[in-house]
């Protein structure tokens, strides 16, 4: 039965934050968009008369869609090349959703996305729905087909696992441009000792190349090592360029609510460094290289009408 207009408009009404809660249970915006359009298939083969509350009845069926594709994509992961990342997002994209309280731009960071990839599908669903939608229990719990009590009992394992007792540094792009060019400084010093100062003494580093770009497999743990893995991802070589294509300008930006140093070449975005920033100091450096996330973020990037250049590497 085709769309009315106005079934067609309530579903458009509620495709922002459908998306929302889809990035943030898969970690990918371009999964996000394909779970979304599932959604919107199923609610055009719906007997939509039958259908009471129409925002309650597309947030379930999102979620199942997610549900599978977050089993799925636990197989997949087992065969990933290297370590996994989600897929950066500027700050400002609808993709985003709601940020108008500290547990919703906590909980669409990028350490944030990485941390729940500890929890399981149901944890993940319960935790993103009470914490950045505001869903009561009950409302999850009917949502997942759980009693209201086990509910509670999910969304409490689920806070102890993504738990960290450190609170981030919240920013804005004036902040996340000064944080930017201090590293960017250390970073292009060729001396570990600058880096080592903005760093916590358990930071950490991850890349993300997904077998398609050359990028370190295994996590780099503590300052001294995080510094010196840094200074050597920018040390200037051909082979570098040539695999991106050119030289790299770097940028400022926030993204996922952080600071971040994003490289242009020929206006496409070739990388992302995510800095997880605290009170105590940069606690993990998140490197996405993988092109097959940084699609919308180069769409976005191109349509950002200010962009003022730090810095060219390499």
């Amino acid at each position: 039965m085709p769309l009315s207009t106005r079934e067609a408009d309530l579903f458009e009404g509620c495709r922002g934050r459908l998306e929302a809660i889809a990035y943030r249970l898969l970690g990918s915006a371009g999964d996000a968009e394909d779970a979304v359009q599932d959604t919107y298939l199923r609610w055009h083969a719906a007997d939509r008369e039958r259908i009471e509350t129409p925002e309650a009845w597309l947030t379930k069926v999102l979620t199942n869609v997610c549900l599978n594709q977050l089993t799925s994509a636990r197989a997949k992961r087992e065969t990933y090349v290297g370590q996994w990342l989600p897929e950066p997002v500027l700050t400002g994209d609808s993709m985003l959703g709601p940020a108008d309280t500290v547990e919703q731009r906590e909980s669409v960071s990028l350490a944030m996305l990485t941390l729940m990839e500890r929890l399981s599908p149901n944890e993940r669903v319960v935790y993103v729905l009470r914490e950045a939608f505001g869903h009561s229990h009950r409302e999850i719990a009917e949502i997942l087909d759980l009693t209201e009590s086990n509910c509670q009992q999910v969304y409490r394992r689920a806070k102890q696992h993504v738990t960290t007792g450190r609170s981030r540094t919240e920013v804005d792009a004036a902040a996340a441009r000064k944080l930017v060019e201090e590293f960017l400084a250390a970073a292009l010093s060729g001396d570990t000792e600058p880096l080592i100062r903005m760093l916590t003494d358990d930071a950490v580093g991850i890349a993300d190349g997904g077998g398609r770009v050359a990028a370190r497999k295994t996590p780099v743990i503590g300052a001294l090592g995080v510094a010196r893995y840094l200074r050597g991802l920018f040390r200037p070589t051909e082979a570098k360029r040539a695999i991106v294509g050119g030289r790299p300008v770097a940028y400022a930006a926030v993204v996922n609510g952080g600071p971040a140093v994003l490289f242009e070449v020929d206006g496409r975005v070739v990388g992302v460094v995510c800095l997880d920033a605290t009170a105590d100091g940069v606690e993990a450096i998140h490197l996405q290289v993988n092109p097959d996330k940084l699609g919308r973020i180069t769409r976005q990037w191109a349509a950002e009408a200010s962009r003022r250049p730090l810095a060219q590497v390499w």
